[in-house]
């Protein structure tokens, strides 16, 4: 019975954090480049019972039994998000052109990290910045210095103020994106920090000025989901509830000596 209690248990857990991550992504509806989270949950490995009678060296054989489920992973979906125009020259959105995902590099804390969030300004220094305040790096890792907003950036990442070539965004080809680790205010890394390979002259991508991308949450099939974990957790909790009542029974019931 006990048993019982862990693998109702484990669902609820599994589907509370579901919940969490479904949450996590509604809340991300309208942060521009935000790629949802996926999870997948599996089964712990099965056990196969086994019965040793007392005369009989032979095991008897009774059957498998499961021992509950567990969020194995979460991944971000990358798949290109729709282009909103916004006409504000600061604004940039990336599109992938050969299916592999390209990122933005920007520099948080002398690291560099990597976003789709292509929402960004000028700090009062002229550097451009994520919103965020993390300064954009160009194609040879260096912060982006401009005199004004009034920049145009080409499809191909090049910055030109009055005519004049300034620089050129700093854009990250992810060939394996799994690989990549999310981090908060959409960033990604590497493990161990290492540099991803530079999508000029290696893959495909273009730059929009004046748009920016969409988040690729789908706001209707996230709230089926949720409603479906929350019948899961609800379906377990009632398992757990039963089992809790027959342990009640068994405790003061069962056994009792009447006198």
């Amino acid at each position: 019975m006990l048993r019982g209690f862990y693998t109702a248990a484990s669902g609820m857990y599994a589907q509370q954090r579901k919940t969490e991550l479904l949450t996590n992504n509604m809340a991300n509806i309208n942060t521009p480049g935000f790629k949802e989270d996926t999870s997948a949950i599996r089964a712990f490995p099965e056990m196969l019972l086994q019965r040793i009678e007392a005369g009989n060296p032979t095991p008897r054989t009774i059957g498998p039994i499961n021992t509950g489920v567990y969020m194995q992973e979460t991944l971000p979906r990358f798949i290109q998000g729709d282009l909103r125009q916004t006409d504000i020259g600061t604004d940039l959105a990336l599109t992938d052109l050969e299916g592999i995902p390209v990122f933005f590099t920007v520099e948080e804390n002398g690291q560099t990290k990597y976003t789709r969030n292509g929402r960004f300004t000028l700090d009062a220094e002229g550097l451009l910045t994520t919103a965020e305040g993390f300064p954009v790096l160009d194609v040879n890792g260096n912060q982006i210095r401009l005199n004004s907003d009034r920049f145009k950036v080409a499809s191909n990442g090049m910055i030109e103020e009055d005519g004049v070539e300034v620089a050129r965004l700093g854009i990250a080809a992810a060939e394996n994106p799994e690989a990549l680790i999310k981090e908060g205010n959409g960033l990604f890394r590497t493990e161990n920090n290492a540099l991803l390979p530079n999508a000029e002259g290696n893959t495909a991508f273009s730059i929009s000025q004046g748009f920016i991308e969409a988040s690729t949450v789908d706001p209707t099939r996230a709230m089926a989901e949720m409603l479906s974990a929350y019948r899961a957790f609800e379906a377990n909790q009632k398992i757990v509830q039963a089992y809790d009542r027959s342990m009640e029974k068994a405790v003061n019931e069962i056994g009792r000596v009447n006198g």
